[in-house]
């Protein structure tokens, strides 16, 4: 599949690299769209789905029926606040790493990955507690 050039997807997967807070396509939209006034909602998602086909992004689906967007392609884990909402990385972590391989070892298909979210509270929330 040849994908033609676009600015506006590259200010878009721009904008998500510069992130660790894994935005909805509407904050994407808010923020691009003010170097792209006539920018759509619509197209923000179209490219934000394109990217995720191409591998460049993940497409993360966290509970609050949203789709949140994460530039971090490699395999790591989520952490939702359940008070706050925010969406972030943990850290690596060598036996949650090994659940691929565990899984796979008594499941008769085939284990190519995983998607594992934990829910709490975050650190700034545990503050104002």
């Amino acid at each position: 599949m040849i994908i033609k050039k676009s600015k506006q997807r590259d200010a878009i997967y721009n904008f998500l690299k510069l992130r660790v807070d894994h935005p909805t396509a509407e904050i994407v939209y808010q923020n691009v769209k003010q170097e792209f006034p006539k920018l759509s909602l619509g197209t923000v998602y179209r490219n934000l789905m394109l990217l995720t086909e191409l591998g460049q992004i993940q497409r993360l689906q966290v509970g609050d029926g949203v789709d949140h967007f994460d530039p971090n392609v490699k395999q790591h884990s989520h952490f939702v606040c359940e008070k706050c909402g925010c969406v972030s990385d943990l850290p690596y972590n060598e036996e949650v790493e090994k659940i691929d391989s565990k899984m796979d070892s008594i499941f008769s298909g085939r284990i190519k990955g995983h998607s594992l979210v934990f829910y709490g509270e975050c650190e700034d929330c545990l503050k104002t507690e």
